[in-house]
C-alpha cells in the first residue's frame, strides 16, 4: 500500500505542477536510461495509466504479502529491478519507457507459476484465480496498442517466471505436510482379525 501511495503522491504532484516526468523512464542501451530501472514505474503518463495499475497491483501485493510471506520482499524487488534491467537491455530505443505494468505482469507471472512449481494446493489454486482474474492480460505480451510497452509486459512476466522457479523451494510453514507417525502400541479388535477367515468347524472346535 506505501508503494501504490508513492505512485498516486507522485502523480499528483506532476498533475498540479505540470510536470512530464517521462525522461525518468527506462531508455533502452542509452546509460542516462539507467536510471529509469528505479524511477519508470513510479511514473505513469495520464490518469487511466495509473488508475489501471492501481487496481492490479493492489490485489497482487496483498496475494504475495499473505501468501508468500518468506519470499515477498524479495521477490518484489527481484521483479522491480529485473524487469527494468530486462526493459534496459531488450526494449526498443529512442523511448522512454514507464509505468507500474511490467510489476504487475511479473506478480501475475510469479503467482501463476508458482501453482506449477510448487504444486501444492494452496498455490495451485492460487495459480487458477490468477489464470480466471487476469488471462485478459495475455495480448499485453505481444506488440499492440500504440503507446503501450509491451517489451515491460513480457519481460516483467518472464521475470515473473524465474523468480518462482528461484523460490520454488521456499515454501511457507503451512504448506509443509506434516508426517503421519505411526502408533507404537499395538491396535486393539473387539473381534480377533481373522474371525471371519475360519470355518465355523474351526470355531465350534475352538470352544470346545
Amino acid at each position: 500500500m506505501v508503494f501504490i501511495v508513492v505512485l498516486w503522491v507522485i502523480h499528483t504532484v506532476s498533475f498540479i505542477l505540470g510536470i512530464h516526468l517521462g525522461y525518468l523512464g527506462v531508455l533502452p542501451r542509452d546509460w542516462s536510461g539507467l536510471i529509469g530501472i528505479i524511477t519508470a514505474p513510479l511514473i505513469h503518463g495520464e490518469w487511466q495509466h495509473l488508475i489501471s495499475n492501481t487496481v492490479p497491483l493492489a490485489a497482487l501485493c496483498a496475494v504475495l504479502f499473505l501468501f508468500f510471506r518468506r519470499v515477498a520482499v524479495k521477490s518484489f524487488l527481484l521483479i522491480y529491478l529485473l524487469s527494468g534491467i530486462g526493459v534496459w537491455l531488450f526494449a526498443r530505443p529512442h523511448t522512454h519507457h514507464i509505468g507500474a505494468s511490467g510489476v504487475v505482469y511479473g506478480l501475475i507471472s510469479f503467482v501463476f507459476w508458482s501453482g506449477v512449481f510448487r504444486r501444492n494446493v494452496r498455490s495451485i489454486v492460487l495459480a487458477l484465480i490468477m489464470l480466471v482474474m487476469y488471462s485478459g492480460y495475455f495480448p499485453g505480451i505481444v506488440p499492440g496498442e500504440e503507446g503501450v510497452s509491451w517489451e515491460s509486459h513480457l519481460l516483467g512476466a518472464i521475470v515473473g517466471i524465474l523468480i518462482a522457479w528461484i523460490f520454488k523451494e521456499r515454501i511457507e510453514e503451512d504448506e509443509v505436510v506434516q508426517p503421519v507417525y505411526e502408533s507404537a502400541e499395538p491396535e486393539r479388535y473387539f473381534l480377533p482379525r481373522d474371525v471371519f477367515d475360519r470355518t465355523l468347524a474351526e470355531r465350534e472346535a475352538e470352544q470346545d
